[in-house]
C-alpha cells in the first residue's frame, strides 16, 4: 500500500521535528550553523553544556515576565526581592536541563550581584510604568506568513494598547549598551512579529522596539525602536522561504565560527559528524 503524500508544510515540520510550525529561532539557528540546527531540532540530541551569559538572560527575561504578568492582572508591581526570586528559579530551572558554564572571571556571586544590580535598575525605569494598558506578556501568535512555509509562532515578550498605538516590545540582555545600528541590524524578527500582531488592534499603528538590559557596570535599560519596513518585511520572508527549502531538503552542514563554535553545547557530536 502507497502511503499518502504529506500534503502541507505544517505536516512536514511535524513530521521532521515534532514540532507543526517554525519559530524565528529556529530560523536563526540554521542561519548560524545547518548542522547546529539539525542537532538541536531534527535529532533533539541534549545539550550538555549551556553558557551563563544565555541563562542570565533567560533569568531576567523571566523576572521581567513575572513584573508584567502581576501589572497585566492588576496586582502592584513587584519589588526586586520578588523579581530576584523570578531570577533564581529560572536559573535552576537551566541548572537542572545541563551544565551551566561560567566566562573568564565569573562565578555565582558575580552573577547574584550583577542580577541585583539589573533589577534594581529596571525597577526604576521608564520600562518599569509603562504608558498604556498591559494586554499580553509572553504572548503567543501564529500564522502563515509564506506560502510553502510552516506556520510562523511568535512568542512576544510584551504587548501595550495605548489609545493611539499597540507596542510590541522585545528584551534583549547584552554585554553592552546598544547602539541604534543594533537595533535595525536586528529588526527581522520584531518586522515578522508586526506582521502576525497586526490584527489584534485594527485601525491602530503598531511601534516596534527593543528593550534592551546592558550588563555593564552600572545597567541600564533602554529602549530602541524598529522602523516598520515593508520592503524588508519581504525580503526577510524570501529568506524564511529559502532556509526552509534547505531544511526540508536536508541540506545540513557544519559552519566553523571563532564567535560561535567555543560555546556550542553540540562540540563533540558536532566533531564526530562525518556527513
Amino acid at each position: 500500500m502507497i502511503a499518502p503524500a504529506i500534503s502541507s508544510a505544517n505536516a512536514v515540520a511535524q513530521a521532521m521535528t515534532g514540532r507543526d510550525y517554525i519559530s524565528y529561532s529556529a530560523i536563526s539557528t540554521y542561519c548560524q550553523c545547518p548542522l547546529k540546527y539539525a542537532f538541536k531540532y531534527i535529532e533533539g540530541l541534549p545539550e550538555e553544556t549551556v553558557s551563563s551569559s544565555l541563562v542570565f538572560g533567560r533569568a531576567i527575561h523571566a523576572a521581567a515576565e513575572h513584573y508584567f504578568n502581576e501589572m497585566m492582572y492588576g496586582a502592584s508591581p513587584p519589588d526586586q526581592d520578588s523579581l530576584l526570586i523570578a531570577f533564581w528559579d529560572a536559573w535552576r530551572c537551566a541548572a537542572e536541563e545541563g551544565v551551566i558554564k561560567f566566562g573568564k572571571g565569573e562565578d555565582i556571586a558575580s552573577v547574584q550581584q550583577l542580577a541585583e544590580r539589573m533589577l534594581l535598575a529596571f525597577c526604576g525605569s521608564e520600562l518599569a510604568l509603562p504608558i498604556g494598558r498591559v494586554i499580553g506578556v509572553e504572548e503567543e501568535l501564529r500564522g502563515s506568513l509564506v506560502p510553502g512555509v510552516p506556520d510562523l509562532l511568535a512568542r512576544i515578550d510584551l504587548l501595550i494598547e495605548t489609545d493611539d498605538e499597540l507596542i510590541i516590545r522585545d528584551f534583549k540582555t547584552s554585554r553592552n549598551r546598544w547602539s541604534e545600528g543594533q537595533a535595525e541590524n536586528q529588526a527581522e524578527q520584531l518586522l515578522l512579529y508586526s506582521e502576525l500582531a497586526r490584527e489584534l488592534a485594527p485601525g491602530k499603528s503598531l511601534r516596534l522596539e527593543f528593550a534592551v538590559f546592558s550588563k555593564t557596570k552600572e545597567p541600564t535599560i533602554e529602549r530602541h525602536s524598529v522602523l516598520h519596513d515593508p520592503q524588508r518585511i519581504t525580503r526577510t520572508k524570501l529568506v524564511i522561504e529559502r532556509v526552509w527549502q534547505a531544511i526540508e531538503s536536508g541540506h545540513y552542514y557544519p559552519a566553523p565560527s571563532a564567535m560561535n563554535c567555543p560555546g556550542c553545547p553540540f562540540q563533540k557530536p558536532c566533531r564526530s559528524w562525518t556527513g
